[in-house]
């Protein structure tokens, strides 16, 4: 059986439980008019026609529905069968689709990311970061990266034990002309750097302490999209900004940015890496989840 042959039957199986080329087309990673080209010369080979086909909708025959039945089952075996070959490697190899929070992948792009590709250097990551929680099973992903609270429950998760949490933070010489902000309430009467959410809504800065929650919409003279421009903005003593602590760790150090409303800004869950369980899963997977334990057990 070739490697050909091996993609149009996945292609045959894609189309058959989504139940349109152009969806199958996005799956596979190749244009509507070249699946199509490659179901019709597999219909050519095979002398049947798998699909009914309208401009509207897309069936499959009574010959395709036979044939899904005993294909089906089939290539799940040889994808078994290729995946338990792939876990026996002694060197990982191949490509690890990772999506991801920004921010989190900013946590952990050097201390398991980078080091990972130093271990293994015959791998490669496919990062992808957005900030919509995607299915990664049906998205092609081999793992996802999100807060604990967001994992979802049918998966397995490492909790990666980083600490987080969001702060206020503003440059010395903003605080010295304007003051500090007490009490959330406080921060109407300041200038504020707002956010713009990947949905397009306004981030609301949220607080919360002795088990009291608030939320405050602020007001200010610029809107980012980007928390590297809420930094630099903050930097310049444009206004006040709300980023992840993480991001900006090493400013306050530096005292380029000082920290104000602390107390009111409580930890956040922490870091998990998510996955489906697999039955045989490849070496490069592996490798990264060990690389990933050791780093969990450093910070605890």
């Amino acid at each position: 059986m070739t490697r050909s042959l091996l993609a149009d039957l996945d292609a045959v199986l894609s189309i058959a439980s989504l139940g349109s080329f152009r969806a199958a087309a996005l799956e596979l990673g190749m244009s509507t008019t070249a699946l199509s080209n490659a179901i019709a010369k597999l219909e050519q080979r095979l002398g049947i026609r798998l699909f009914n086909r309208t401009t509207r909708s897309v069936s499959l025959t009574d010959a395709g529905k036979t044939f899904v039945e005993r294909v089906g089952p089939a290539m799940t075996d040889i994808h078994d069968a290729m995946l338990a070959a792939q876990s026996l490697q002694e060197t990982p190899t191949g490509t690890l689709r990772i999506n991801a929070f920004a921010s989190a992948a900013r946590e952990v792009m050097a201390p398991i990311i980078l080091s990972f590709l130093r271990r293994y250097p015959q791998v490669h990551v496919d990062l992808v970061t957005e900030g919509r929680l995607v299915d990664i099973v049906a998205a092609g992903f081999d793992i996802g990266l999100r807060p604990a609270d967001l994992v979802p429950s049918d998966m397995i998760a490492l909790s990666l034990g980083l600490h987080r949490s969001n702060a206020v933070v503003a440059s010395p010489e903003f605080l010295r002309i304007h003051g500090k902000p007490i009490v959330p309430a406080d921060l109407y009467r300041f200038r504020c750097i707002r956010a713009r959410l990947p949905n397009h809504a306004l981030l609301r800065w949220r607080f919360e302490k002795a088990g009291s929650a608030v939320q405050i919409d602020v007001q200010g003279p610029i809107t980012l999209d980007e928390p590297s421009l809420v930094r630099i903005a903050a930097q310049n003593g444009i206004g006040l900004g709300y980023i992840m602590e993480a991001d900006v760790r090493a400013d306050l150090v530096a005292g380029r940015l000082v920290r104000v409303l602390e107390d009111w800004t409580p930890p956040l869950a922490p870091l998990a890496l998510y996955y489906p369980g697999r039955k045989n899963p490849p070496a490069a997977f592996k490798a990264f989840i060990q690389v990933a334990r050791e780093f969990a057990g450093s910070t605890t």
